[in-house]
């Protein structure tokens, strides 16, 4: 039977900025971002607090350019503008559905957006807007998947649910491998230890340490993160 209320009451989202390109080879997809905003305001309508870390992938990688000779620090702080880029584009989506959101940057950016005031973050969620977190952590050598962690344990967040291409967490790619076996329960120590590619080692860590679970599930599967807040068993759990 269907959960009447949320099965949780405030959650982090983590999406890849890659994830925004839907069939396109760069940049954002319209329609692509349009339906998953639209996934994200049901949730919302549905009694969630929503908050949100989105990648920056699709438009800039600071690690890619320092394989390629550029200082690492001044490529991550082009890294974080892209994911602003990103959560300026999803704001607009979501209030082009009628959402309420704010886009809080770690990096001072007074025009566009807000700043990131952990308590003012707090009082947005309480008040049923949905909050993108933008900029990482403000530092470089931090991947988003850390700014995602980080985030989701300052807000108090219930759980960290981290959107890929693929349903849950597999012993191998299952792209590449039709035997891989899924795990839909697994330990944060087992993920380490088996070397997983569920998100870097830090964030890993740091969920574990604070008593986080973590959700990994299929963005492509329409209406799967409604499914997952009504309580239904979708994606692998890390607990």
């Amino acid at each position: 039977m269907v959960a009447m209320k949320p099965a949780f009451k405030r959650i982090l989202l983590k999406l890849s900025g890659e994830a925004l390109m839907g069939d396109h080879e760069y940049g954002i997809d319209p329609n692509y971002i349009k339906r998953i905003a639209s996934d994200v305001k049901a949730v919302s309508d549905f009694g969630v607090e929503v908050a949100l870390v989105i990648g920056g992938g699709n438009i800039f990688r600071g690690a890619g350019l320092a394989e390629g000779g550029m200082d690492r620090v001044t490529g991550d702080h082009m890294g974080m503008l892209a994911t602003v880029i990103n959560c300026l584009a999803f704001q607009d989506a979501l209030e082009n559905q009628g959402a309420f959101c704010r886009v809080m940057s770690a990096l001072p950016i007074n025009a566009v957006c807000e700043d990131y005031i952990r308590r003012r973050a707090v009082r947005h969620l309480e008040k049923g807007r949905i909050v993108l977190f933008a900029a990482g952590t403000g530092n470089p050598f931090f991947t988003t998947d850390s700014a995602a962690s980080l985030r989701a344990v300052e807000i108090n967040a219930d759980v960290m649910i981290k959107a890929t291409k693929v349903d849950g967490i597999f012993d191998k790619d299952p792209v590449k491998h039709a035997d891989a076996v899924k795990y839909d329960n697994i330990s944060f120590d087992d993920v380490v230890q088996k070397k997983l590619a569920v998100m870097d080692t830090t964030a890993t860590v740091m969920c574990r340490d604070n008593d986080l679970p973590v959700v990994i599930f299929n963005m492509n599967n329409d209406g799967d993160l409604k499914r997952l807040m009504q309580g239904e068993k979708v994606g692998s759990m890390v607990s």
